[in-house]
């Protein structure tokens, strides 16, 4: 009568332990397509979710599994899992200690003290926190406004949102540019993280860009440039100071933020937010990951309007690594080690550069990160991200 149900929760227990290592694996494993890409993503950034769901799934083998073979390879399973989730949040210490000293080496060891006591007392206190993976970063209320028409370039309409502090004032700006491959996306992204930095005294600006294969470069470049010129001029309409404003950017939209800070007529621009953005197209197309979950060299063809045999001089032009020419805003760079879209080894080749051209520049390297570890907000790299981040923006805007 009872064996039915027992052999249920055996199977159970079995696939369980399967089903939490297979997507643990994906913290380890490169992933070949897109689809897994999602899995390779997500993966490291609930870790801590992971590893409560090997355990459980080690604890169910042996309490409900009672053919030895069976219980021993659910066990290994569980186990396996188990270790790898174990080694992301192991890592964490170490990497914390490596961010605090890029961020001294990069801002002075004293940067810190450069900010006043009032923007630090709003900010994380500490790098990561367990109990924000599992109740999620606490967002509180801000002022929200969507699409606001900046600009129609050819007929087409590009709109911004704003996210502004709780009270009327008059706030230091970020503006925001999203990723998607030059191709697709829009202002509404990383709308939480937008939140928070406006509940913490900043007025944020998530701005929108024609997109290719319609529009190619230099026509999202326009597009940023043409925002920034609204932003400032308006600016007193937003409650943001013009005179402190600093450009965020993930993927492509850090791509864009670069350029845009970088060319010799651009405004004043306090400093330069860089998430896993390309920095080198030249080397980028010669170079590709391995593996190519996005196609890298067809997603810069359509972007540039041709292969680099074809269009040489594009790949230079839109390659933000080729102007370091002049002085340049402090420049933040935030790399995953695992990143299969944009490679770390950009980002540290645009530190060193950065550098030895004289200007100041951090860079910070998350060991078992993707390209887009931020999707999740309360994940284990945003975290950590976000809290030098944080750091950085009240720097480069509130310094005294």
């Amino acid at each position: 009568m009872f064996a039915k149900p027992k052999i249920l929760l055996s199977w159970l227990a079995l696939l369980l332990s399967f089903a939490s290592l297979f997507l643990s694996s994906w913290i380890i494993l490169p992933p070949p397509n897109m689809f897994l890409l999602t899995l390779a993503v997500g993966a490291p950034e609930i870790s801590p979710w992971l590893l409560l769901l090997n355990l459980l799934s080690l604890l169910l083998s042996l309490f409900y599994i009672h053919r030895h073979k069976l219980q021993r390879l659910a066990c290994i399973f569980s186990l396996i899992g188990l270790l790898i989730c174990g080694w992301v949040l192991v890592n964490i210490p170490l990497t914390q200690m490596q961010m605090d000293e890029a961020m001294k080496q990069g801002l002075g060891a004293n940067y810190l003290e450069q900010i006043p006591v009032q923007v630090s007392a709003e900010m994380q206190t500490h790098p990561f926190n367990l109990v924000n993976s599992f109740k999620g970063i606490a967002l509180s209320k801000t002022r929200h406004q969507k699409d606001i028409l900046f600009a129609t370039p050819a007929e087409v309409p590009l709109k911004m949102e704003v996210y502004q502090p709780p009270e009327v004032g008059k706030y230091p700006a970020v503006v925001v540019i999203y990723g998607g491959a030059w191709q697709y996306g829009n202002p509404h992204a990383n709308s939480e993280f937008n939140q928070y930095l406006a509940n913490r005294g900043y007025t944020v600006f998530a701005i929108d860009y024609r997109h290719a294969p319609k529009y190619q470069f230099p026509t999202q470049l326009d597009d940023v440039r043409t925002a920034l010129n609204f932003i400032r001029k308006h600016a007193t309409e937003y409650e943001a100071d013009p005179e402190r404003i600093v450009l965020l950017g993930r993927s492509a939209g850090a791509h864009l933020a670069m350029l845009a800070a970088y060319q010799p007529d651009a405004p004043h621009i306090r400093g330069v937010v860089d998430y896993y953005g390309p920095v080198n197209l030249t080397e980028g197309y010669k170079t590709p990951p391995v593996p190519d979950p996005i196609n890298t060299r067809v997603v810069l063809k359509t972007f540039l309007g041709g292969s680099l045999e074809e269009l040489p001089n594009q790949y230079q032009i839109a390659s933000p690594i080729n102007y370091l020419t002049h002085p340049l805003p402090p420049t933040l760079l935030i790399y995953g080690s695992r990143d299969h879209l944009v490679e770390a080894r950009f980002g540290r080749q645009m530190y060193e550069r950065l550098h030895d051209s004289g200007n100041t520049a951090v860079f910070l390297e998350i060991p078992w990160a993707e390209h887009a570890f931020d999707a999740v907000f309360n994940g284990v790299s945003n975290q950590l991200a976000l809290y030098y981040t944080e750091r950085f923006l009240a720097w480069a805007l509130f310094k005294q």
